[in-house]
């Protein structure tokens, strides 16, 4: 069954048909496109979602992101950037795939369908010429056939005429032969007009038409298996993703079940433990026994073990929120306090020399605080032998270093063994290049291992100082700048005594850093962890760092990058003394960790 046979006289309804599957196939299009941009939209906004809650390198949560949960939800963050790719593969496919294909394969079936159309209509204009045609001949040989019947009469009417003349008769005859022979001429050429047109008919409506209503049909079943198709790649381009995205939801299932409480526990101890050991309990003081008040004017305040809360040292107790002391309450100290036995350790704060502390408080109220571009908190000090760190952390941080030092010794001496072996190629094959080219790099070599050589065994003695782990940690001297101006302070040994009459040098202050550096927040002071380093930076000009917050630097100077260039085009650096502060990023080439 085909439309040419059996729809031979709806021509009407198969061209409307036609359009309407047309159109059909331009909505699906619009279909997916939108949904293309809704993909596109989802996939945008969770990558955007991802990036917003992904912990920044160097940021305030950089030592928590070392925790089994941190990192599992480090992983879900992931593995939902890469969730929204695969839905960009599947907006994309959709678009290439079905929109494209299928707009091209529109434009092609809206002009064969035109040129169809066009056949038909021609044809249809052939067979109403060739009816107009018939049509005429046809009048025509009715109207010759009636004035030849009519000029018979009146050659008849005339012959039985006894008035006729002879003459009359014969002229009225040979009018009705002449018209009697222009009918039988239009009669002929009506018959001839007939048989044309009932040809051509026949051929319009047996031939013509049905093959161009087999064409649309075939074209109609193409745009219907086209678009079958269309609808099919509609699903399958989101199967071809189901893997991937199966494995993706695989990756947070197994991010979620990957955390360990316990060793987030152990880290946290790793992380943070000081080593030091826990405050050992006050005695009384019976001041009616006549004892110097001025030795036990520090018995006030809990000694030594609460100078090593790091943030809360200058609370009264870290368990619990109270008000500070101020120096109005406490008693006066006119000499540095004796310590004995009992009493442990001195406040650290009264073992400074009175006229600096004085000037301090005052500084503390008057100095206007002035931000360095990016924060308000300074960073503490840094000592190249990490003495501002808890002995544990201390060591450490010591072990890593001499690590990276031995890395970095290894490194050196297999290259200087490299250059020396091209060397003696090249001596001995001069024609593979000159061995003189290669002295700078050996110089260079050479110098890195000398410092490097030079740098294990100071970081070794400070590892060694630091204690054992697992065994006793105690102070050992190490310098201090109080106002500018280096000491050295030490601890006593457990145990230690010192006489009653002899102040003894100033106990050991862990994390005391000028008060500049303290920020009022409620009434408490905090301080901030120090940065670790993110890379390294080759000074390529000299900086004077004269503004507020920058550092000077000279050329070929190596400094630690803290904190990278937020577009502002300022960098955070740190030198090996501890010192602070932003240099231009133009000025200098880095290198970051990877």
């Amino acid at each position: 069954m085909d439309w040419g046979a059996d729809l031979w006289d709806q021509y009407d309804v198969i061209e409307k048909h036609t359009l309407s599957g047309l159109e059909l196939v331009e909505k699906y299009v619009k279909f997916v496109k939108e949904r293309t941009e809704i993909e596109q939209s989802y996939a945008k906004q969770l990558r955007n979602l991802s990036k917003k809650y992904n912990p920044k390198r160097g940021g305030k949560d950089e030592p928590e992101c070392r925790v089994s949960s941190f990192q599992s939800f480090s992983e879900i963050l992931n593995e939902m950037n890469d969730y929204a790719g695969q839905r960009e593969v599947v907006a994309e496919n959709m678009m290439l795939n079905i929109c494209i294909e299928l707009t091209k394969f529109l434009q092609e079936l809206k002009q064969e369908r035109k040129t169809y159309l066009s056949e038909a209509k021609k044809a249809q204009q052939s067979l109403e010429s060739s009816y107009k045609q018939l049509d005429s001949s046809k009048k025509r040989f009715e109207r010759e056939w009636r004035e030849a019947e009519r000029a018979a009469q009146y050659a008849e009417k005339t012959d039985q005429d006894i008035n006729a003349t002879k003459a009359d008769v014969e002229k009225a005859k040979q009018q009705a032969q002449m018209r009697s022979h222009v009918a039988e001429e239009c009669k002929n050429d009506y018959a001839a007009q007939l048989q044309k047109y009932n040809q051509e008919q026949n051929r319009f409506y047996y031939n013509d038409m049905p093959i161009i209503f087999n064409k649309l049909q075939d074209l109609d079943e193409r745009r219907s298996q086209r678009l079958a198709h269309g609808y099919v790649l509609f699903s399958d381009t989101e199967k071809s993703v189901m893997a991937i995205i199966s494995k993706c939801l695989e990756g947070v299932h197994k991010a979620g079940a990957s955390v360990d409480q316990r060793s987030d526990s152990l880290a946290l101890i790793e992380q943070h433990k000081s080593g030091f050991e826990r405050p050992g309990d006050l005695e009384f003081e019976d001041y009616s026994q006549g004892i110097n008040r001025s030795s036990s004017d520090s018995s006030l305040t809990p000694k030594g073990p609460l100078d090593l809360l790091g943030k809360n040292r200058n609370k009264n107790f870290w368990l619990f929120k109270k008000s500070k002391l101020s120096p109005s309450t406490l008693p006066p100290s006119s000499t540095p306090p004796t310590p004995s036995p009992a009493n442990g350790s001195p406040s650290p704060k009264f073992g400074r020399d009175p006229v600096s502390f004085c000037l301090k408080e005052i500084n503390k109220t008057v100095k206007p605080r002035i931000s360095s571009f990016r924060t308000r908190r300074r960073s503490p000090t840094v000592t190249e032998d990490f003495g501002h760190l808890p002995p544990e952390q201390r060591r450490k941080r010591l072990q890593l270093k001499l690590d990276e030092l031995g890395k970095a010794l290894q490194k050196e001496e297999d290259q200087s063994e490299a250059l020396e072996k091209m060397k003696g190629v090249y001596e001995k094959s001069p024609q593979m290049g000159d061995p003189a080219s290669l002295a700078p790099q050996i110089s260079q070599t050479a110098q890195n291992l000398e410092r490097l050589r030079g740098e294990l065994p100071k970081y070794q003695a400070w590892l060694a100082e630091a204690g054992v782990r697992g065994g006793t940690l105690q102070y050992r001297p190490h310098l201090v700048s109080t106002n500018g101006a280096p000491h050295e302070v030490y601890s006593p040994e457990p145990g230690a005594q010192s006489d009653a009459g002899t102040p003894e040098p100033p106990q050991a202050i862990y994390a005391e850093f000028d008060d500049d550096f303290e920020e009022d927040e409620e009434g408490e002071e905090e301080e901030e962890e120090l940065t670790m380093p993110i890379g390294r930076c080759t000074a390529m000009y000299n900086f004077p760092g004269a503004s507020e917050g920058t550092i000077s630097m000279q050329e070929g100077e190596v400094l630690d990058v803290v904190e990278e260039d937020k577009g502002d085009g300022w960098t955070r650096v740190r030198r090996a003394s501890g010192d602070e502060g932003y240099i231009p990023t133009s000025y200098v080439s880095i290198a970051l960790d990877k």
